[in-house]
């Protein structure tokens, strides 16, 4: 039995496609003024108004002002890639010395490597996660930050970080801010599925939203695959806010020849999709109404699996995992406990032991817990109790 798929599942198992997307694919299929023409090299236009309205909010000071503007990618890791491109060759003319770049520990293996692959040389771990408490290591990311130099790229999960899928408080995320404006460090968010991580978009983009209000520059990638269940579309977005419009009409020109010599243009029918949910009210109020439903499907699954846990007696708290958010928890199994559930009970995990808690269902929910229970029984002094 896998757990380790990206997809959100339905209690059948299988990846469930939003009946929001179902309407609108439908509309695209019959709508005969519709072609296969190429795209601009910026992506639709209608994609990248509406991408921007959706993370930074319609009434934004930085879309008031003129600036802040998205440019269509391929997926959320095209998103990183294109960032981390312009970063290396435009952000570190203006700051002479060698720019460090921070990420996560842990994080997606990925985003180490696509700062290397854009030349970047170094690039540093910040503290994120407790593993003691199984919770954000506030106090020492934020030492972290400030023992960096000046001028470094910091590279911010939001909306269910990953792998951990605990985000820092907003009281926290002000604390972060604020070191940050003091070293004059350049935020780069990343965003995996905004609405689906607690079921609301506005306070899943609400670090993003403070940070503007702080006038940052800053970066965000986005990816649309979770949160339409577009996985296989690569609907992708590079969000830029700048410190004037002159200065994004540059940015802009150069991201546009970045991505002619990258892919040319990108793919039109996923964007499509998102644009026309994004942009008609009827249809943005049900995908709303989607994300709800499945965030809400998720805390639940969560909270009975806590209590399955429970009610079999194993040994430790997992209070951890109903304080986690979006498609993964993080359950904190040791080396040994993994290697039990994978190679005596089946079930597969990933290295670190994440969890699509929507793979858990009501077919399997009291096997995998008993599983899980014998698996800390099996070698109790090795649990973090």
């Amino acid at each position: 039995m896998a757990l380790l798929l990206a997809e959100y599942c339905a209690d059948n198992g299988q990846p469930w496609v939003l009946p929001v997307v179902k309407k609108v694919q439908q509309q695209i299929v019959h709508d005969p003024t519709l072609s296969h023409e190429y795209l601009s090299v910026r992506g639709l236009p209608e994609f990248n108004r509406a991408t921007t309205a959706l993370i930074l909010g319609a009434d934004s000071i930085a879309i008031v002002e003129k600036r802040a503007d998205s440019i269509q990618v391929p997926g959320g890791c095209g998103s990183l890639c294109m960032g981390a491109r312009f970063l290396k060759k435009w952000y570190t003319i203006t700051h002479p010395k060698a720019v460090a770049i921070y990420i996560s520990s842990p994080s997606w293996e990925t985003h180490m490597t696509v700062f290397q692959e854009a030349g970047f040389m170094d690039i540093f771990k910040y503290r994120y996660w407790d593993n003691e408490n199984l919770c954000v290591a506030i106090h020492k990311w934020l030492e972290d930050l400030q023992n960096a130099p000046e001028y470094s790229i910091v590279v911010l999960h939001i909306a269910a970080h990953w792998p951990t899928a605990m985000d820092p408080t907003p009281a926290e995320w002000k604390q972060i801010a604020e070191v940050m404006k003091r070293k004059k460090q350049f935020p780069f968010f990343y965003v995996t599925a905004q609405g689906l991580a607690s079921g609301d978009l506005n306070k899943d983009a609400w670090p993003v939203r403070h940070f503007v209000t702080e006038r940052f520059e800053l970066f965000c990638a986005q990816s649309f695959g979770k949160n339409f269940g577009l996985y296989n579309d690569r609907v992708g977005s590079l969000t830029v806010v700048s410190r004037d419009n002159y200065t994004l009409i540059r940015i802009r020109s150069q991201m546009e020849l970045a991505a002619r010599q990258t892919w040319s243009n990108p793919p039109r029918y996923g964007a499509r999709i998102v644009a026309t949910i994004l942009n008609n009210p009827a249809f943005f109020a049900e995908w709303r109404e989607n994300l709800k439903r499945m965030a809400e499907r998720l805390m639940l699954l969560k909270e009975k699996l806590k209590e399955e846990l429970r009610t079999l007696g194993t040994l430790r708290s997992w209070e951890h995992i109903t304080r986690q958010i979006g498609l993964f928890i993080y359950p904190g199994f040791t080396d040994f406990q993994i290697d039990y559930l994978m190679k005596k009970k089946h079930i597969y995990l990933s290295s670190i032991a994440q969890i699509n808690i929507s793979l858990i269902n009501s077919q399997n929910l009291t096997y995998i817990a008993q599983c899980i229970n014998e698996a800390v029984l099996s070698n109790p002094e090795d649990m973090k109790l």
